[in-house]
C-alpha cells in the first residue's frame, strides 16, 4: 500500500489552519502526529475521514484520491474521532449491529477483533453507563468493521486507563503487522511508543521530528 497525502489546505476565514501538509508512507506503520493545543490535528484528520472539505490537496492511496472518492474512503478508511459516535441509548450489542453483518459479529466476538478489545465483557451496557474506556474501545470496534487499511486516531487513549491502553495498543500493533498504516494524532505520550515515524503539525505545516524518549527535546519542538 503506497499512501501520498499533498499540500492539504484548509482555511477559515483569514485565519489558515493547515496550509501544505504533505508527507508520503506506505502500510504496515503507525504515524504520530504531534503538536500543540489548537495546531489543526483533529482539522486534519476530519478532512482526510471525509467530514470536513479541504480547500486544496490530494489524499491517494492506491491509486484513489480519498478526499474525493467516497466508495474508495468507505472501503479504505476507519475513523476514530475525538468524541465517540456511539448511539447512546443503545447498548454495545446494539451499536455493533449496526455495522456488522449477524455471522461476522458472532465470529469478531468470538476470536477477533471485539474479542481483542474485550468488548464482550460489556456488550449488554448502555453506552450512557460506560466508562470512557469502553467508549473507545466499541468506537474502535465499530470502525474496523469494513476491515480498513487506514486508521485514522484521533487522542485514541486520552483518558483511559492502563488497562484499556494496552488493550488498543495490543490492537494497534496487531493491524500494522497485518499490513495497515495508522495515522495517530496524541499527546500521550506512551503512544509515541507505537510509532514509527513522527511529525510535528506546526504553523499548518508538518515537520519531521525523530523522538528517541527525551520528553524534554519534545515539549521544546512543539
Amino acid at each position: 500500500m503506497d499512501v501520498c497525502i499533498e499540500k492539504i489546505q484548509k482555511s477559515y476565514g483569514k485565519h489558515q489552519v493547515l496550509q501544505d501538509v504533505s508527507f508520503k508512507t506506505v502500510g504496515g506503520v503507525c504515524i504520530g502526529i504531534l503538536g500543540a493545543n489548537g495546531c489543526g490535528k483533529s482539522t486534519l484528520f476530519s478532512i482526510l475521514a471525509g467530514v470536513q472539505r479541504a480547500d486544496g490537496g490530494s489524499f491517494i492511496c492506491n491509486g484513489a484520491d480519498l478526499l474525493t472518492d467516497i466508495k474508495a474512503r468507505t472501503r479504505t478508511l476507519g475513523y476514530i474521532p475525538q468524541n465517540t459516535p456511539l448511539l447512546e441509548e443503545l447498548t454495545a450489542l446494539d451499536n455493533l449491529r449496526l455495522w456488522y453483518p449477524k455471522q461476522q459479529l458472532e465470529r469478531e466476538l468470538k476470536d477477533g477483533v471485539l474479542k481483542l478489545l474485550g468488548i464482550p465483557d460489556f456488550l449488554k451496557t448502555r453506552v450512557s453507563q460506560m466508562s470512557g474506556g469502553m467508549k473507545k474501545r466499541l468506537a474502535i470496534g465499530c470502525a474496523v468493521a469494513s476491515h480498513p487499511e487506514i486508521l485514522l486516531m484521533d487522542e485514541p487513549s486520552a483518558a483511559l486507563d492502563l488497562v484499556c491502553k494496552e488493550r488498543i495498543a495490543e490492537y494497534l500493533n496487531d493491524f500494522k503487522k497485518r499490513g495497515g498504516l495508522i495515522l495517530l494524532a496524541t499527546h500521550d505520550i506512551q503512544d509515541l511508543t507505537l510509532c514509527d515515524q513522527w511529525y510535528i503539525l506546526r504553523d499548518g505545516t508538518l515537520h519531521p521530528f525523530e523522538y528517541d524518549g527525551d520528553v524534554h527535546k519534545l515539549v521544546g519542538s512543539l
